[in-house]
């Protein structure tokens, strides 16, 4: 409980930033309704009306119906072009319409340039598109938050030709999602309706990397309700809330800040050290070995120990796959090896520098 009212108020600014916003999608999708209703309202009265001033030509003039309804658009139009009526009937019907009719007229006409000038007409276009193309999509991600984060995401998706749907309640990020060309929900992506929106029935995985772990947490607990076998990808930027969006249903969770740490640690302390990849109790390392180490001119079966060395990559770019025991390590050559944390260990101290002695 201490830890969620902490949450709540240190989340406060934000939650009434994204309250205020939810707030004026709600007002402008009333105005877009009352819009829709009062021109179907107007359309509706000048249907009546022209039904209705086509059967009084046809009665007080004698006409036929189909000359009642062209006479009674040429006087709604102020066209003008057919003759006055003969009798005070004609005329009677002639005013109402011109009362009526025109006035209608011009306020649909004036309500529909508003409309267009207010622009809601090119907001609906883009709705509609974005509805169309999340109805073309499966087997797709979602990304829930496209900051820092979900933009790196995004890129890496795209590199390799996965598609995505962007999920945020900020509309900043909108721009950045457009320029990618992918479908951007201005939502709140722990919303039940939302996410089936998104297509999460569908859909590949949800990647949770909203900046509040508190609202990454809601988007997780929403998402394994919705689809129980989905994986689920969450971001942690507290190491206290990892074990809450475990419970929450997280498959995997990433925190950048203790990853990027100890990458830089492990960097410092072996730079030799190209990359890492943790396979359980195992790590396959990248090692490069330095001018002056103790392994320049040992044979692969001296230095490997309990490790395996996977391959190696000579200076020129020679790649020797499963290089046999005897091949001999030269300086300036990449190691991939793969063994424990001591096993790469030892490694790693036939490809550090030699130190030189204190003084």
């Amino acid at each position: 409980m201490a830890d969620g009212r902490q949450w709540l108020m240190a989340d406060r600014p934000e939650v009434l930033a994204r309250q205020r916003r939810r707030q004026h999608r709600a007002r402008v999708r009333r105005e877009l309704k009352l819009f829709t209703r009062r021109l179907g309202l107007l359309l509706g009265a000048l249907a009546v009306l022209t039904l209705l001033g086509s059967i009084g030509f046809a009665v007080t003039e004698g006409t036929s119906p189909a000359f009642g309804f062209v006479w009674t658009l040429d006087t709604i139009t102020t066209l003008g072009s057919i003759r006055d009526p003969h009798d005070s009937g004609g005329r009677a019907v002639v005013v109402a319409l011109e009362l009526l009719g025109i006035g209608t007229l011009f306020y649909g006409l004036a309500t529909v340039a508003e409309f267009f000038v207010s622009g809601q007409l090119s907001g609906l276009l883009d709705e509609r598109r974005t509805e169309k193309m999340l109805d073309s999509l499966s087997d797709h991600f979602l990304i829930c938050g496209y900051g820092r984060v979900g933009r790196q995401v995004g890129r890496d998706l795209r590199s390799v030709g996965a598609r995505y749907i962007v999920i945020d309640s900020n509309p900043d990020n909108r721009d950045a999602a457009e320029m990618a060309g992918v479908p951007f929900i201005e939502d709140e992506a722990a919303d039940d309706e939302v996410m089936q929106r998104a297509g999460i029935e569908c859909a590949r995985a949800v990647i949770a990397c909203v900046d509040s772990d508190a609202e990454n947490i809601f988007i997780t607990l929403t998402a394994r309700g919705l689809r129980p076998d989905i994986l689920i990808i969450a971001r942690a930027s507290a190491e206290e809330s990892e074990p809450k969006l475990r419970r929450a249903g997280a498959d995997r969770v990433i925190s950048p800040y203790k990853t990027s740490g100890a990458e830089m640690a492990r960097v410092a302390l072996h730079p030799q050290v190209g990359s890492a990849l943790a396979l359980a109790d195992y790590r396959m390392e990248e090692l490069e070995v330095s001018p002056a180490c103790g392994g320049v001119g040992l044979t692969v079966d001296e230095v490997r120990g309990s490790s395996v060395i996977v391959a190696l990559r000579r200076v020129d770019g020679r790649l020797e796959a499963q290089p046999s025991p005897d091949t001999v390590i030269r300086s300036g050559d990449k190691l991939v090896a793969l063994g424990t944390p001591d096993a790469l260990e030892r490694l790693e101290s036939y490809t550090q520098p030699e130190r030189a002695p204190s003084r």
